[in-house]
């Protein structure tokens, strides 16, 4: 690469961090670290009426729970207005811009003539400068907006990352506002000026705005602007095929992290929903950098599957130290009322249990045990506790009340329990999960138990 590497996500401020701009991110930003270059956060809030400070601080939680680091930002675009008036004054002089008095009702008798005509919806030049063109008298009371002089002739082309070439002929577009008639410039124009400004490299962004890329092209160039390379990424459809968005169908990245997602899990999977690399289907995000080199990237839509999300994030939760996973189930555990600590007892326990769940909420319902009694379902007591089991459960009580409280001395104890009353382990192991942990089926139960507190086990053997 002979241009600094430099990506961006670019967010507005109107909602939560969907999963598609999610995706964007995760490829803007490895690709950035994978050619050691930089990646910037840049809050597009000139939608005023839409844009909040909670909707801010959601999408930065969302971006820093990802682990998405960026090396400037954010940048608030309402906080470049000056910038963004002082390119227009110029393009006003060079008159690739011009101020429009034409009011919505002008607008709109202006399209439905058009569309009487059988003629194409849009903007007709009334107020561009032209060579020998009179214009029309300035109306009073009418705050004018500006629009780009787009070029009337010939074509926009770019070679598109994921899409290949893409040609679109100037004719097919208009022009377009890029300032308000309060000031506020439009997306189309701050973006090119923010770019331009902050010298992205390379922009990474969803194929809806394939359709914008023609004026944004032509801007740059009336700049004399170094021209980014662009990527338009295919939509995320959702489970009933339409697409995910703000408005339809996607969940807020923060709330898969409520949901007890890790964040190496959901970059997992976000990452091959419209990228590949060989086979590979589980991965580490430090693997996806050394890999991510732009290539590889579909064409195609992607199709979001929960399940694939599920199976991705219970392989992360094999891996996952289990201290920290211990610091995320105390907080899960936390939201039920329960008080717990991320001790060596608790990561002992993620230990055990973490190989059984896909989420952190999966593995809290199973610590829940240890702290709250359980409520076993009657089928499994009217199955698995018995007279003769009650009886064998009463012995090894006896026992656990001396014996070291430790795996080993615990077995020892059940062994022991199994000769005194001639049974198999099934007919000892199933009551006592039943009983101290609400369940007939859990991991080796003299593990299970050594990670109970001593007198848990024994309240829970004297109740029946």
């Amino acid at each position: 690469m002979t241009t600094p590497i430099r990506t961006r996500i670019a967010p507005s401020p109107t909602g939560f961090l969907h999963l598609g701009t999610a995706r964007t991110a995760l490829y803007s930003w490895a690709y950035a670290r994978h050619h050691g270059g930089e990646f910037v956060l840049r809050i597009e809030d000139t939608d005023v009426a839409r844009s909040t400070q909670d909707s801010v601080e959601q999408i930065i939680a969302a971006m820093n729970w990802l682990g998405l680091s960026y090396d400037e930002g954010p940048v608030y675009q309402m906080q470049r207005l000056e910038r963004y008036q002082a390119v227009v004054d110029t393009m006003l002089a060079a008159g690739t811009a011009y101020r429009c008095y034409c009011t919505p009702d002008d607008l709109e008798k202006m399209k439905a003539d058009q569309e009487a005509r059988g003629e194409k919806r849009r903007y007709d030049g009334t107020w561009r400068p032209m060579p020998g063109k009179t214009l029309p008298p300035v109306p009073a009371g009418v705050k004018p907006v500006v629009r780009f002089a787009n070029p009337l002739d010939g074509e926009v082309t770019w070679d598109d990352l994921v899409k290949g070439p893409i040609t679109i002929h100037n004719k097919e577009i208009d022009d377009l506002i890029i300032v308000r008639d309060d000031g506020v410039p439009t997306y189309n124009f701050a973006v090119v000026v923010d770019d331009w400004d902050m010298r992205i490299s390379h922009v990474f962004r969803g194929d809806e705005h394939i359709n914008n890329t023609p004026w944004q092209v032509n801007m740059f160039r009336a700049l004399g602007a170094a021209l980014p390379r662009f990527g338009h990424l295919p939509i995320i459809l959702g489970d009933d095929g339409l697409k995910l968005s703000k408005r339809r169908g996607a969940v807020s990245v923060t709330e898969y992290e409520a949901n007890g997602f890790l964040p190496e899990g959901m970059n997992n999977y976000l990452a091959r929903l419209g990228w590949s690399h060989g086979d590979d289907e589980l991965f580490t995000v430090d693997q996806m950098v050394s890999w991510f080199d732009g290539s590889h990237l579909n064409r195609s839509p992607a199709q979001w599957d929960a399940a694939k999300l599920l199976w991705v994030n219970a392989h992360h939760m094999k891996q996952a130290d289990d201290a920290r996973l211990a610091t995320l189930v105390v907080g899960q555990l936390a939201k039920r009322g329960i008080e717990a600590a991320a001790d060596d007892a608790m990561a002992a326990r993620c230990a055990l249990l973490k190989d059984r769940c896909q989420t952190t909420v999966e593995l809290a319902d199973w610590i829940e045990m240890f702290f709250k009694a359980p409520t076993p379902a009657p089928s499994d007591l009217d199955q698995h506790v018995t007279d003769a089991a009650k009886a064998a459960l009463r012995t090894l009580r006896e026992k656990l009340e001396t014996v070291a409280w430790d795996k080993a001395a615990i077995a020892a104890a059940m062994k022991e329990t199994l000769a005194a009353h001639a049974i198999k382990m099934p007919q000892l192991a199933i009551p006592l999960r039943v009983v101290v942990c609400g369940r007939a089926q859990t991991p080796a139960i003299d593990a299970v138990i050594a990670t109970f507190q001593r007198e848990v086990v024994l309240d829970r053997l004297r109740a029946i």
